[in-house]
C-alpha cells in the first residue's frame, strides 16, 4: 500500500493537525478538558487587585526624564497599558542627567498611594532600592525593574527585569576595532571616558565590557601592543566630569594627542563625545562609538561625528514590564526577565531608526 508523505510548512500547522485531505479543524480544548477561549480571559478579580477601584493603575518611574532617552520607554508602557485596559502614570526625574536621588523621592511618594497597583522602576544606583521593595511587599504592590539593573536588590530573583545586559557593550568594542582596521589605523590611543560619581553600576559595567572586547579583538588581530587602550585603573572609564562632559573629553583628546578611537557608555557622554569629535576636527578621522539612540545621537550619526551607537530597544523596556505586572497579577507569573540586547546603528542605518517612536 502506498503511503502519502505529508509536510506541514505553514505556521498554522503548529496548531492544526496535518491530514491527507488538508488542515483539520483547530484545537478548541486543552488536554485537561478546558476551553482555550475561557482560559484566555482575564480573571474577574484582576481589575480589583489591591486598589479595588475597578481598574489597574501602574506607575513607571525613571532616573532621568529630561533628555529624551526614556520617551520611547514611556510610549511602550502606554501601548501595553492600553492593550490591557490599565492606567499608566509616567514619572521620572526632570533632570537631563542621571538623578537617582530624585527618582527615589518620587518612589517614596507613590509607594504610599492607595490607587497604585504596581510599580516599574529603574535601578541605576545599586543598593538604594531595598526599602522601596520592602514597603511594596508590605503594601501588597508588585514591582518590576527596567533599564538599569541592580543585581543585589532585595528579592532579586522574585522581581522581573527588562533591560539590556551590560555585556552587550562588547558589540561596540568589536565594531570599534573593525572600524580601525577598515581605516588601516596601525596604532594610537583608544579612550573610554566615564564618571563613576554617577553611581550607575550598569554604565560602569558597559565600559568594562567594551574595554574587554577591544582588548580581545586587538589581541586576536595581533595588534594590542600597537595601541594604548585606556578605561582607567579599574576598567570602568577614564575620569571625566558629567557636569562638563564635552570639555572633559576635549581635554582628554588634547592631552593624549594620538586618539584614534573612543567609546562612551551612556546618554550623557555619548552626545558629548560627538560634540568633542566635531570641535576638535576629528570627524571621520577617529572611530567614535556610543550608547543609546536619542535625537542627539541620531544627528551625530547622520553627520559622521559618531561612527556608531548602540540602541537598547527602549520601547520594550516600557512595554514588557507593564505586561509582566499584569501577568503577575492575573496569571501568577513572576520574574520573567527580558534581555533587550543591542542594535548597532551607523550612518548607513540611522535613517530607519526612530520610526514609530522606537529610538
Amino acid at each position: 500500500m502506498k503511503r502519502k508523505l505529508l509536510t506541514c510548512v505553514s505556521a498554522a500547522a503548529l496548531l492544526l493537525a496535518c491530514t491527507g485531505g488538508g488542515l483539520a479543524q483547530g484545537i478548541e480544548k486543552a488536554v485537561g478538558g478546558y476551553s482555550f477561549g475561557d482560559a484566555a480571559k482575564e480573571n474577574g478579580a484582576t481589575k480589583d487587585f489591591h486598589s479595588k477601584d475597578g481598574k489597574l493603575t501602574f506607575a513607571i518611574v525613571t532616573h532621568t526624564a529630561g533628555n529624551g532617552f526614556f520617551d520611547p520607554v514611556y510610549v511602550g508602557a502606554t501601548v501595553a497599558a492600553n492593550l490591557i485596559g490599565a492606567n499608566i502614570l509616567l514619572l521620572g526625574s526632570e533632570s537631563p542627567t542621571d538623578d537617582p536621588a530624585r527618582e527615589l523621592e518620587i518612589l517614596n511618594q507613590i509607594i504610599q498611594d492607595p490607587s497604585i497597583d504596581g510599580i516599574i522602576m529603574t535601578t541605576p544606583q545599586a543598593g538604594a532600592y531595598d526599602d522601596i521593595v520592602r514597603t511594596a511587599e508590605k503594601n501588597g504592590i508588585p514591582i518590576a525593574t527596567t533599564n538599569s539593573y541592580d543585581p543585589g536588590i532585595l528579592n532579586r530573583n522574585g522581581i522581573s527585569h527588562t533591560g539590556q545586559d551590560a555585556s552587550a557593550a562588547a558589540i561596540a568594542g568589536e565594531a570599534l576595532v573593525a572600524c580601525l582596521a577598515d581605516k588601516k589605523v596601525e596604532g594610537g590611543s583608544i579612550v573610554l571616558p566615564n564618571d563613576t560619581a554617577m553611581g550607575n553600576i550598569e554604565v560602569n559595567n558597559r565600559v568594562t565590557a567594551a574595554y574587554n572586547a577591544i582588548v580581545k579583538s586587538l589581541t586576536a588581530a595581533g595588534k594590542l601592543d600597537k595601541f594604548k587602550v585606556d578605561a582607567g585603573s579599574e576598567g570602568v572609564g577614564v575620569t571625566a566630569d558629567m557636569n562638563d562632559p564635552v570639555n572633559s573629553i576635549v581635554s582628554l583628546f588634547e592631552s593624549r594627542g594620538d586618539v584614534v578611537g573612543a567609546f562612551a557608555a551612556n546618554n550623557v557622554f555619548t552626545p558629548a563625545l560627538a560634540k568633542a569629535v566635531a570641535q576638535t576636527g576629528m570627524t571621520g578621522k577617529i572611530c567614535a562609538y556610543g550608547f543609546d539612540l536619542g535625537p542627539a545621537q541620531q544627528e551625530a550619526l547622520a553627520s559622521g561625528d559618531l561612527t556608531g551607537a548602540l540602541g537598547q530597544q527602549p520601547f520594550l523596556q516600557g512595554f514588557w514590564p507593564v505586561m509582566q505586572l499584569w501577568l503577575q497579577i492575573d496569571r501568577g507569573i513572576s520574574a520573567a526577565n527580558l534581555d533587550t540586547r543591542a542594535q548597532l546603528v551607523t550612518k548607513d542605518t540611522v535613517g530607519s531608526v526612530g520610526k514609530r517612536f522606537e529610538n
